[in-house]
């Protein structure tokens, strides 16, 4: 089953943001959608869970960035099952901030507990 990709408008906005200072972020988020679309739950220590519950889980995980020649991007989403869904939540930069959005992560997930 094909896997639907949404995002929140705050994620759109640090898309956008980011997307100017680094190129290839447009072409990095492409290639990353086709991992998560074989492998929703990430396949390599680089993705964690963060909480679960029968709706949805919600993972953080590198993003890599060919123009930051490294990892240190960091991307939060939603997988929901029933729906084959993934929906992007945050996207930081571990430079510019350490952890992700604890409030912005509760209240999405509290919609779908």
């Amino acid at each position: 089953m094909k896997m639907n990709f949404n995002e929140l408008t705050e994620f759109s906005k640090e898309f956008k943001r980011f997307s100017k200072k680094y190129k290839s972020l447009s072409k990095d988020l492409e290639e990353f959608k086709h991992v998560v679309d074989v492998v929703p739950l990430g396949n390599s220590k680089h993705f964690n869970i963060i909480t679960k519950n029968e709706q949805c889980v919600i993972v953080k995980a590198r993003l890599f960035c060919c123009y930051l020649k490294g990892s240190s991007l960091r991307i939060i989403y939603a997988f929901h099952y029933q729906d084959c869904k993934i929906e992007f939540i945050e996207l930081y930069f571990k430079g510019e901030k350490e952890n992700e959005n604890y409030e912005r992560i509760k209240d999405y997930f509290n919609q779908y507990s």
